[in-house]
């Protein structure tokens, strides 16, 4: 596997391609997947990712559920979760994610990158 691998786990084509293209630049081989049932088939096929970039408004799977399902399993649950959501940090739904870090959209590039160098 490439070295600092990261999943991100977006909805939005236009959002998710921009996220894997600033990513990529800075160095890291990237995953993508568009809804939390994608990201949980890659994360249970093998693929772990030094961070998850996770939106929390997706159809399929939402980012609650796909936490929800994480954390259920002891080999996936330890993986840094970044959360980029325009749902606020403080929403009673986010009491149970357990995130590193919540950037709230429009994203602010600088502190993604600097949330992810952290784990990577």
């Amino acid at each position: 596997m490439e070295p600092h691998p990261i999943l991100v786990v977006e909805d939005d084509v236009d959002i998710r391609d921009a996220l894997v293209e600033i990513l990529q630049l800075e160095g890291y081989s990237v995953s993508a997947a568009g809804h939390g049932e994608e990201a949980l088939e890659q994360l249970r096929g093998g693929y772990r990712p030094c961070i998850i970039v996770l939106d929390m408004m997706m159809p399929v799977m939402d980012g609650w559920a796909f936490c929800e399902e994480k954390d259920k399993d002891p080999v996936l649950a330890p993986i840094p979760l970044l959360v980029l959501s325009a749902v606020a940090p403080q929403d009673p739904r986010n009491a149970s994610v357990r995130a590193v870090d919540h950037i709230p959209k429009p994203i602010d590039v600088e502190k993604l990158l600097a949330a992810v160098e952290s784990y990577c």
